[in-house]
């Protein structure tokens, strides 16, 4: 028995030692891998099944080849080529080729652009436009609850694929893991392609448990996207039982679709395996709409080889001259978005931080407080928002750019996450996002005017401290 004993304690020390290795063989940030060295020291076992899971690096891996994404890729890029008259301030170009360059994610004129801002007004006209596809409908989303609402939805898509339009589904099996799957069967049965995300079952756990799809992309007919924070669920409209939620999605008309639609067909040779390529996905889009709206849908993952978003969000606050405004439900920054944050509010930039007064996830709020102290410092106005829980993520900077999509401002959008934005090189829609902000500043506490956040008692600021040493894992 001593043998075994002390067998498995050797084992064990191996094990943890390698793995500690491994870590720091990874060269990521030092924050995160002391963090991770931290967790093996003093939680034996458990330090080990955590790491397992969410601390492996997968930006090594390759999960869909490069011929596949260049395959997936070829019918948007000579959509992009055959534009005329594509003009990009000179201002941006260098943020347009940065993604262009690392994401494929090509910049496209021609956009029209409807902006929701609850449940109310998005599902109607989500609704609507299913109601009125022809041809396919992609749907891609985080959560796809079985309530009231995601009944609705589903009995809308259930309708069309009778009529005999392409109905494809994919829902984050992390995302849904309350959901029923009759819920989806009934889908399947009526004739619709519905695909879980890393489905993870117990006792099949993988470390895939860690990364999951939070985009949310919705196409119809190659010629209607939708892109933004909300999910399939009841509680935009009526509130999770304890506050109502805020949150803002985009309808987009043009051009830039195929961006959207590049993004869904991506995750469908994912989830499926299945290329599809035909020109039918990318119809030519209304000749009325003729502008220079220019936008750009960006998607960032773990696989990826660059965090793009998080470098797209380094790069507008390093670069904006007057302002940035920032709306995140979540706010656990990199320490490159951090230092950007505060260098740009140091050089004079106008930076403001707009998060929930009160989260859905208690941990997660506790570790948000522990930034606020060194970002008022440097200048940031931290905004909480008291009228309900805002899940919007949302930034405009100078009057001339804006991005909205499913990415929050924390580590687990930034490295973690299947994600995607669009950016607007655009005034007009720029300034009607500004507007949202704005509207949404009416309804928050400024918190350097009105709590005393540096003097609040020690007990709460070791808590929340604390939290914060394990908050790249949150």
């Amino acid at each position: 028995m001593t043998f075994l004993y002390w067998l498995f304690s050797f084992l064990y020390v191996m094990i943890v030692i390698g793995t500690m290795i491994t870590i720091i063989m990874d060269n990521r940030q030092p924050v995160k891998t002391i963090v991770w060295i931290f967790v093996l020291f003093f939680m034996p076992a458990i330090g080990i099944v955590l790491y397992y899971f969410f601390g492996k690096n997968t930006r090594k891996e390759k999960l869909i080849s490069q011929r596949s994404i260049d395959r997936l890729t070829k019918r948007s890029m000579m959509e992009y080529i055959e534009q005329k008259d594509l003009r990009v301030s000179e201002r941006y170009k260098v943020l347009v080729r940065l993604f262009s360059e690392q994401n494929w994610a090509f910049p496209y004129k021609d956009n029209e652009v409807d902006i929701f801002t609850d449940g109310y007004a998005f599902f109607p006209e989500l609704l609507a436009e299913i109601a009125k596809a022809k041809d396919h409908i992609h749907l891609a989303t985080y959560i796809f609850e079985d309530d009231p609402l995601g009944h609705l939805v589903a009995d809308a898509l259930i309708a069309k694929a009778m009529e005999g339009v392409e109905v494809r589904v994919i829902y984050d099996d992390v995302g849904c893991w309350k959901v029923r799957n009759s819920f989806f069967e009934r889908m399947r049965e009526a004739g619709i392609d519905v695909h879980a995300f890393m489905p993870v079952h117990f006792p099949m756990f993988t470390s895939k448990v860690n990364y999951r799809n939070h985009r949310k992309i919705c196409v119809i007919d190659g010629t209607v996207g939708f892109i933004g924070g909300m999910n399939i669920a009841l509680r935009y409209v009526k509130g999770n039982g304890k506050q109502p939620w805020r949150d803002t999605h985009l309808r987009i008309r043009g051009a830039s679709v195929y961006g959207l639609q590049r993004a869904f067909l991506i995750d469908w040779y994912f989830v499926d395996r299945t290329l599809i390529t035909k020109r039918k996905y990318y119809p030519e889009y209304d000749a009325s709409i003729n502008n220079n709206c220019v936008a750009q849908v960006v998607t960032s993952s773990p696989v990826a080889e660059w965090p793009d978003i998080m470098q797209g969000y380094v790069r507008i606050l390093l670069e904006a001259k007057r302002y940035v405004y920032i709306e995140t439900p979540y706010f656990l920054p990199t320490e490159p978005v951090l230092f950007a944050m505060r260098t740009a509010a140091l050089a004079g930039v106008d930076v403001r931080l707009m998060i929930p007064l009160y989260s859905d996830a208690k941990i997660t709020e506790l570790a948000t407080h522990s930034y606020f102290v060194e970002t008022i410092k440097a200048g940031v106005k931290v905004y909480l928002y008291k009228a309900a829980f805002n899940h919007s993520k949302l930034l405009i900077s100078d009057d001339s750019l804006c991005t909205c999509g499913s990415t929050n401002v924390d580590f687990r959008s930034f490295e973690n996450n299947f994600e995607s934005n669009i950016f607007f090189y655009h005034e007009g829609t720029a300034l009607r996002l500004k507007k949202v902000f704005l509207d949404d500043q009416s309804q928050c506490l400024l918190l350097n005017d009105n709590i005393d956040w540096a003097h609040r008692p020690f007990y709460k600021r070791l808590v929340e401290s604390v939290i914060r040493l394990v908050s790249p894992l949150l």
